[in-house]
């Protein structure tokens, strides 16, 4: 009888986990630094500044179960300065991925986060094709190169 138990809680067990849900949560950075243009690696700009705090406040403050568990960013100043806010008040660490290879690093993060909430920043380039990695519509609409604010 005890055997019939320990192999319905494993079921159980075993089930659930593969009903578990990944929640990415796909930002483009923040306004960046615009002078001088010749700049391979801009920060942020003032707007960018504020805007990367009130991104901070809307996922520290949006209790979704335990928050956000992983951040992941490329490894360029204006993606990292945009998720450092959130990275800092929920003490946890950046983890820089390739933006030229979307497939291989969303195959990672669902792998490695599986039913977790995860925040990914990338650029107007490279979050259409993350996006679409995961599964998407690959006819996300592009983001143009002054769009921040668009949902």
């Amino acid at each position: 009888m005890i055997v019939i138990y320990i192999a319905m809680a494993v079921g159980l067990a075993w089930f659930f986990e593969l009903q578990a849900t990944t929640t990415v949560i796909f930002v483009r950075h923040a306004e960046k630094v615009l002078e001088p243009a010749d700049d391979p690696d801009p920060g942020l700009s003032e707007a960018g500044q504020r805007r990367a705090a009130e991104l901070a406040r809307q996922l520290v403050d949006a209790d979704v179960v335990a928050g956000v568990d992983a951040i992941y960013s490329t490894s360029f100043r204006r993606t990292e300065e945009t998720v450092q806010p959130v990275a800092a008040a929920l003490s946890l660490p950046i983890t820089s991925y390739d933006a030229s290879n979307t497939e291989t690093i969303m195959d990672e993060i669902v792998k490695k986060h599986k039913g977790k909430i995860i925040l990914v920043v990338g650029h107007s380039n490279t979050i259409p094709a993350l996006i679409g990695n995961m599964g998407a519509s690959k006819k996300v609409p592009p983001i143009e190169e002054g769009e921040y604010d668009n949902i």
